[in-house]
């Protein structure tokens, strides 16, 4: 009944019943007023459909948002409900943006203003979809919104997390132009630090390099990993880099080779396997926790990738312990270290707090930890700094120890260039010997014999002129190795092969079919074929080989094909095959034409 009650108000009378969720714009708006909040509902399982949640709207199930702004870790998706209205005579477009950069997917939905209880679909947004796809080019979810002059329009947007995520259920309202300027400004300062941790992991580098101090690598990379996570986490790997096939995992990725690295880093700056070796435990723990993490992510184990955030983020203060006991123990470094990491743990709580929604979200907190990032990596490097000073006097000794490695180096890499083109070279020309010829008698194997042998029989029917295909088959050839062995019946196809080959021309094609099967091809007419074909059976039969057990005489059965009408060389080989079969079966060493030549 109530249900029924609500649907007539809202068709007769649409202005009296959003009173609690309207928000009026007029246009130009600057992203101040947001959206969603008001009105939110819970769909835990995350599979229902707007035909499915517009019902448990209207039955009044959607209630404010009880916390700071977060949902904070609920699997599902999250529903929230609102009302723009245009108090302006003229059309308003709005860009309605969502406010942090976590969420799976966003689906957006305005009412039917011809049915109060039927919504249309106008986005759909994924982080896994190509980043082209999205109307509005930026880095987090916006949807785009046109009202009539003195209408409203009534919104249902689908905030998911999918198997379990922070929500924020609210959107940032913007004049296109507006948000376009302040997305260029936040893009420029985050790719100003961006830079700036670039350059600083460059430095690092290029002292690594000079000084082979592995405290300069660690910071390089950790430096380096720190760009990667924060560029994937705010969606800008998305935006500019991974365009399509984008993955959420990549953000867990990214976060737990920041924290590997950075504890690697840790270790290597404070030296606590030396100085503080309980400290340097729960140092190699974090290391195994993130290593966890980065299989989780990689494996979309999301519980565990949850569980192992919460251990990391509950061990990152024990960094800034580190550092306090080397300053005491007589580091000067280590107190700059501990404070600049103390501002990341800072940083990190406060946005920890804002996932759970025990504080409120805005532009500062959103940005807090990645600007933490960017001083605590500044301060870093001024610590790093002190320790520049004691490589002045080993600046020239240095610079020409490298020199002395690059030309060696150079010198070393041409040669070994050279070597291993030589061998890259003759290795080539073995493969190739040993694809086309077969290993045991050196001749065509079974594959060249086709390619060739095809060529010749292309050629004659080109120029009309005649061609012959001969099989040979070892009589009795499985008596030969039972009675003197497969080591003198392989010699036997080796002199049977090499008998026939040196009476062959260059223009004949010899191969191996396989075991002691044989075929040639001749450019021979059929007398020509003939002579041929007694010629070598002459021959075959004066091999004589001496072997431990006695002499080793061979004969050979020859079935010979003419070309006809045959268009492939296999039609050839089979009538070759049939004489041959006859061959074998009227006594063996002897020569049948197939009876259709």
């Amino acid at each position: 009944m109530i249900l029924i009650i609500r649907v007539a108000v809202i068709f007769l009378f649409p202005q009296l019943t959003f009173a609690f969720g309207v928000i009026d714009v007029v246009g130009g708006e600057d992203g101040s007023k947001t959206t969603g909040q008001a009105e939110v509902w819970h769909d835990r399982t995350g599979e229902l459909t707007i035909e499915q949640v517009g019902p448990i709207y209207l039955k009044g199930e959607f209630k404010p948002l009880n916390s700071a702004g977060s949902t904070g870790l609920q699997p599902g998706a999250f529903w929230s409900h609102f009302v723009l209205r245009n108090v302006t005579d003229k059309t308003l477009t709005l860009n309605i943006e969502y406010v942090d950069h976590q969420l799976i997917s966003l689906d957006a939905y305005e009412r039917d203003s011809e049915s109060p209880v039927r919504y249309r679909h106008i986005a759909a947004m994924a982080m896994a979809d190509a980043f082209a796809s999205r109307e509005i080019s930026h880095n987090r979810f916006v949807v785009v919104v046109t009202i009539p002059a003195l209408q409203s329009k009534d919104m249902l947007v689908k905030f998911s997390s999918h198997q379990a995520g922070f929500v924020f259920p609210a959107m940032r309202i913007w004049d296109p132009e507006k948000l376009r300027k302040t997305q260029t400004s936040e893009a420029s300062i985050i790719m100003f630090m961006f830079g700036g941790i670039f350059l600083m992991s460059i430095i690092a580098l290029v002292g690594a390099i000079a000084t082979r101090d592995k405290i300069f690598l660690a910071y390089s990379v950790y430096a380096l990993t720190k760009i990667i996570g924060w560029c994937t986490i705010l969606g800008y790997t998305h935006q500019f880099i991974v365009t399509e096939h984008f993955h959420q995992r990549y953000m867990s990725i990214g976060g737990a080779l920041t924290v590997f690295f950075g504890v690697v880093f840790a270790r290597t700056f404070l030296q606590t396997r030396k100085h503080t070796p309980r400290i340097d435990k729960v140092f190699i723990l974090m290391l195994l926790v993130a290593a966890v993490m980065l299989v989780s992510a990689l494996f979309s184990l999301t519980g565990l990738a949850v569980l192992s955030v919460t251990i990391i983020l509950l061990l990152y203060p024990v960094m800034s312990v580190a550092g306090i006991v080397r300053w005491r123990q007589g580091s000067t470094d280590a107190a700059v270290f501990a404070a600049a990491w103390t501002l990341l743990v800072f940083g990190l709580v406060v946005q920890a707090l804002r996932d759970l929604g025990l504080v409120e979200h805005n532009v500062i907190n959103y940005y807090w930890p990645a600007v933490a990032s960017f001083v605590e990596m500044l301060g870093i490097m001024a610590a790093m700094g002190i320790k520049v000073r004691r490589l002045r006097l080993q600046k020239d000794e240095a610079e020409a120890r490298y020199t002395e490695q690059l030309e060696h180096s150079k010198a070393e890499l041409e040669q070994q260039v050279k070597e291993r083109t030589q061998e890259l070279e003759k290795a080539k020309l073995e493969a190739e010997l040993e694809a086309r010829t077969d290993p045991l008698t050196g001749i065509y194997n079974r594959r060249s014999f086709f390619v060739e042998s095809g060529k010749s029989l292309k050629l004659a029917q080109r120029k009309n002129q005649p061609l012959s295909l001969l099989m040979f088959d070892l009589d009795l050839f499985k008596s030969i190795n039972d009675t003197f062995g497969h080591t003198m019946g392989d010699e036997a196809l080796r002199i049977f092969s090499r008998t026939i080959k040196d009476n062959l021309r260059d223009c004949d094609v010899w191969g191996r079919l396989g075991g002691e099967e044989f075929a040639l091809v001749l450019n021979e007419d059929k007398r020509g074929t003939l002579q041929t074909a007694e010629r070598l059976r002459k021959e075959i039969a004066g091999i004589a080989i001496m072997t431990p057990s006695g002499e080793l005489r061979i004969t050979a059965s020859v079935g010979v094909a003419y070309l006809k009408n045959e268009k492939t060389i296999e039609a050839l080989i089979s009538k070759a095959d049939d004489a041959l079969y006859q061959a074998k079966n009227r006594g063996r060493d002897q020569i049948i034409e197939h009876c259709s030549a």
